[in-house]
């Protein structure tokens, strides 16, 4: 399990909130701490202009860095922080617990719900992303779908190298490596985990995981 850190995945050395990722633990153990993380702090700082039809329901429960453009029409449901020189852009719905870094872009018509977003992740255009984390430089392309949730309801698996890990997660959506690209109308099935600088074509189903056994490689 501990050759499943975030190491693989991301480099957190500029993300201010590297202390939800634990060392040697799984990666996904971030998403189990990101509730707790966000209720221990100190919410409520907005330090940028909110238009009128734009909706904050909980203020007290958002933050919001200097230099991030929120649209009309965005929605926003605290707890949640949004870094700096982010976009919030119009027709956005961001339900509770969204943790994005510096200069994320959450774009038309994007659903966030419990996600991490490392500095510079773009979901910028008709996507849903829940219960999963999006590295650094990150960008869907429009219509992709991070599904977080099992048909049958089980637990989700996490399925690499010819094992099988359970993630003790009921919801559960994906983990994308840093400067990772993924094509449009995509959707990434439960439980996948992507490493870095991934390339996946438009209008793909992705059920399986795509890191290298070794390790030194990712």
């Amino acid at each position: 399990m501990n050759r499943l850190t975030h190491e693989l995945f991301f480099d957190l050395k500029s993300f201010e909130h590297q202390v939800l990722f634990e060392e040697g633990q799984p990666v996904w153990n971030a998403l189990k701490n990101l509730k707790a993380y966000l209720e221990s702090l100190s919410l409520g700082k907005i330090e940028c202009d909110i238009p009128s039809s734009a909706i904050l329901e909980h203020p007290e429960l958002i933050s919001i860095g200097a230099g991030t453009v929120v649209e009309p029409g965005a929605y926003i449901q605290g707890p949640c922080i949004i870094g700096k020189n982010c976009q919030v852009r119009h027709g956005s719905y961001i339900r509770p617990y969204l943790l994005a870094g510096n200069q994320c872009v959450i774009g038309h018509a994007t659903e966030t719900k419990h996600a991490i977003f490392l500095n510079g992740a773009k979901a910028p255009h008709f996507n849903y992303v829940g219960d999963s984390i999006l590295g650094s430089d990150v960008n869907i392309g429009a219509g992709v779908i991070c599904a977080n949730f099992r048909l049958d309801k089980k637990s989700v698996p996490v399925r690499v190298w010819g094992e099988q890990f359970s993630s003790d997660l009921k919801k559960f959506g994906a983990i994308i490596g840093d400067r990772s690209q993924i094509g449009c109308n995509t959707v990434l099935n439960p439980g996948v985990l992507l490493r870095k600088r991934s390339l996946i074509r438009s209008c793909e189903s992705v059920s399986e995981s795509n890191l290298r056994k070794e390790v030194s490689h990712v």
